[in-house]
């Protein structure tokens, strides 16, 4: 059945990139949804900073913007 998940298979994956059509065209060319995910929210541009510890949050990929997509697997709420 194509809706079957293996319990390893994480539950949320996140794919960046610097152009919105290649991560349009990542759903369908993995084909996310035979392997029972669905896209999560709207592909849209982000920041992406990380917080160690206490201190404040670093830029990551040095403050540039990437379109993000989230595929999450079907079943699984927000």
């Amino acid at each position: 059945m194509a809706d079957e998940t293996k319990t390893s298979d994480p539950e949320r994956i996140t794919v960046l990139a610097k152009d919105f059509t290649p991560a349009a065209m990542e759903f369908h060319r993995r084909n996310m949804s035979e392997k029972g995910y669905r896209m999560e929210g709207q592909i849209v541009q982000r920041k992406f900073q990380m917080i160690e510890g206490l201190g404040a949050p670093k830029e990551l990929f040095d403050g540039e913007l990437f379109y993000a997509v989230t595929f999450v697997r079907k079943g699984i709420e927000k």
